[in-house]
């Protein structure tokens, strides 16, 4: 009996997902979360799970903080991303930072059930046409990411929202906390990041974003 977990935030391609995990693993057991706060409160109280299948860009989950954030605290538990975007760049960087796998949600179910089964057997999985151009993640990626890693996801919200040029008073308003509460967690991402200013938080945060228009 395997152990799923579907973390997308998108209801029809998450029922498609669960479609095709219930008809070729009917004695499954299948988790379901929309976001990154929900999917990290469920992986620490299921600590069984043999495939998480991610979408790279759900509420809390942009660029490649998902999967930096959910390989640095559940190490053990293979993460598959999920996602419309099918570009190299993309899927090397998601495979560098640690995916055991990347399944366009352009493929037919046929084809989501074969990666998900060569995955749920210790394999690797992308989509054939860019197997044998994956590359490794440079170090300075490596470092940056481990970095990235030690925000909390509340921290990591505030620097995107830097990064978009809002105001403290802006930022706290939208997240419905005081501008003392933003200023401290910024004091706290410019120290776990090694920075001293705002502009310095945006360019390293640029540096992990993925260039690309598509929603998730």
């Amino acid at each position: 009996m395997f152990h799923f977990h579907v973390a997308d935030d998108h209801p029809l391609f998450r029922n498609a997902m669960l479609g095709v995990i219930k008809q070729n693993y009917p004695d499954s057991s299948v988790k379901e979360s929309v976001d990154l706060d929900s999917t990290i409160r469920d992986l620490e109280l299921n600590d069984e799970t043999d495939l998480l299948l991610l979408d790279l860009r759900m509420p809390g989950s942009q660029d490649l903080f998902g999967l930096i954030m959910v390989r640095e605290k559940f190490p053990s538990i293979p993460v598959a991303i999920i996602s419309a975007i099918e570009e190299l760049d993309t899927i090397n960087r998601a495979i560098g930072h640690g995916a055991c796998g990347y399944i366009p949600k352009s493929c037919s179910p046929q084809t989501i059930y074969s990666a998900i089964d060569e995955m749920l057997h210790g394999g690797r999985w992308i989509p054939e046409e860019f197997r044998g151009s994956i590359t490794p993640v440079d170090t300075e990626e490596k470092d940056l990411a481990a970095k990235i890693a030690t925000l909390t996801p509340q921290q990591y919200k505030v620097l995107c929202y830097l990064r978009e040029g809002w105001l403290n008073k802006q930022i706290g308003f939208e997240m419905g906390v005081t501008e003392a509460t933003i200023k401290a967690h910024i004091s706290g991402i410019f120290r776990k990041l090694g920075i001293s200013n705002r502009t310095q938080a945006v360019i390293m945060l640029g540096k992990m974003s993925l260039n690309d228009n598509a929603s998730s």
